[in-house]
């Protein structure tokens, strides 16, 4: 299945699937609007014959022409879309093009002109003259209603294309992608939570975790982890009543011979178990969002590192970048993490590597913070992004963290800021998103210590 979804997303994410679909429908319509005119044709040229009435002449001539200019269309398009993923890897990050790639109303524009040139064609091959003549006025018609949609595809492409390379539409696009990859890998409900005597098993099978013999499993390809199978790992985990761990997790660097997983295993695991092991992981030379929501954050820093960069400066998209981030991290605030350490009854079986609020919030702030040096703005927008962030969340661990980021912040601002009105207005934020991760955490808060 982890194949069969790597393979699926990639065409998803390709120029060819969704126009080769088009081309298909085009030429099934085509097929089907002329037998229906084999059988119908004569009735309705009988009821609107100014409808439907056309020669074999004139119907060859505006069935090429149509292809013809659909076809121009079409390479122009390409063009256009060519130049946007020019100036989107050269102005922002490489990283992005992946998602112009998949984005839906590309695909649907090229998809559109190559269906109607695979329809005119069908069309006009069908098209006899002589005495066995035979001209399908109803698909001729509907050629001509398909260069009117093509027209309103063109105008529409030509706004889309024009909005699409504007710094917020390309971050809001990332984020909202992230969002959905959030609420993939951390639901809302996670099930609930280990009882005191659950966890003192927990403390006991751990401990004994270093007396284990730990064989590795390398991995057998070399890329990007896009996504794993956790339920396959479970499985094999129970069958061969032991215990996996995880060395690499999702959007992590697979090296083909290095350690992927390991086992713990009385003997060496055999090859059958190295390679089912090893197709619980989907392994590609890119990484991808879907299960991956860390490589959506590393976009938006990436344009937001672009920005500050002192050949741009542009000051504005980086903000931009932190308020999205901040977001993002936002949506995290009410969310259950998935458990590290999965169990069959008592028994342990794998130990996952799973994302966490500390991490996500390092790879959102910590490069940025590096690039703010003596940029007021961007350091008053973190203190701001942390101070929102603050108020929403209640886990322990997570303030901790956003206390650190305050401490390293206030520490740039005061190595990096001359003016004294400008570290007078840091000292001022600063009191106050200490004053907020020093508030007491609201009702049903959850202390990880409990």
């Amino acid at each position: 299945m982890n194949r069969l979804s790597q393979l699926f997303n990639d065409a998803r994410s390709s120029f060819w699937f969704v126009p080769s679909l088009a081309v298909v429908d085009g030429i099934v319509t085509a097929l089907a609007l002329i037998e229906a005119d084999a059988v119908w044709g004569d009735r309705w040229l009988a009821l609107w014959p100014r409808l439907f009435g056309v020669g074999a002449e004139g119907a060859r001539q505006m069935l090429s022409t149509l292809a013809g200019s659909v076809m121009s269309v079409m390479g122009i398009t390409f063009s256009m879309t060519l130049v946007a993923l020019a100036l989107a890897s050269s102005q922002y990050t490489s990283r992005i093009l992946r998602n112009f790639m998949g984005n839906r109303a590309t695909q649907y524009t090229l998809g559109a002109f190559a269906g109607i040139f695979a329809y005119c064609l069908i069309v006009l091959r069908s098209i006899r003259s002589g005495d066995a003549a035979f001209i399908p006025s109803g698909a001729v018609l509907f050629a001509f209603v398909l260069a009117l949609v093509g027209v309103l595809v063109l105008i529409f492409f030509i706004h889309h294309i024009a909005t699409s390379i504007q710094a917020v539409s390309i971050i809001a696009s990332v984020a909202q992608e992230t969002n959905a990859a959030m609420d993939r890998v951390f639901p809302e409900q996670q099930g609930r939570e280990p009882d005191g005597a659950e966890y003192a098993v927990d403390q006991q099978v751990l401990a004994s975790l270093d007396d284990r013999t730990w064989y590795p499993v390398p991995a057998q390809v070399s890329g990007y982890i896009q996504s794993v199978d956790e339920d396959a790992i479970l499985d094999l985990a129970r069958n061969h009543r032991t215990i996996v761990r995880m060395e690499r997790g999702v959007g992590a660097f697979a090296v083909e011979g290095a350690v992927l997983a390991s086992l713990a295993l009385t003997y060496p695991p055999d090859q059958g178990m190295i390679a089912a092991l090893n197709r619980a992981y989907s392994i590609s030379r890119h990484r991808t969002i879907e299960w991956d929501p860390a490589f959506g954050i590393r976009q938006i820093v990436d344009i937001a590192l672009k920005a500050l960069s002192p050949g741009v400066n542009d000051t504005s998209t980086a903000v931009m970048c932190v308020d999205y981030l901040t977001a993002i991290l936002a949506r995290l605030s009410g969310r259950r993490y998935p458990p590290s350490h999965r169990y069959e009854g008592e028994a342990l079986r794998v130990i996952a590597s799973v994302p966490t609020f500390e991490t996500l919030l390092a790879d959102a702030f910590d490069q940025i913070r590096g690039s703010a040096e003596g940029n007021v703005a961007i350091i008053a927008r973190m203190l701001g992004a942390i101070d929102t962030l603050g108020s929403l969340t209640v886990t322990l661990s997570h303030r901790r963290a956003l206390d650190e980021q305050v401490q390293w912040i206030a520490e740039l601002a005061g190595r990096t800021l001359p003016a004294p009105q400008d570290r007078a207005r840091i000292e001022g934020r600063l009191v106050q998103v200490r004053e907020t991760l020093k508030s007491a955490p609201a009702a049903g808060a959850v202390a990880e210590e409990a």
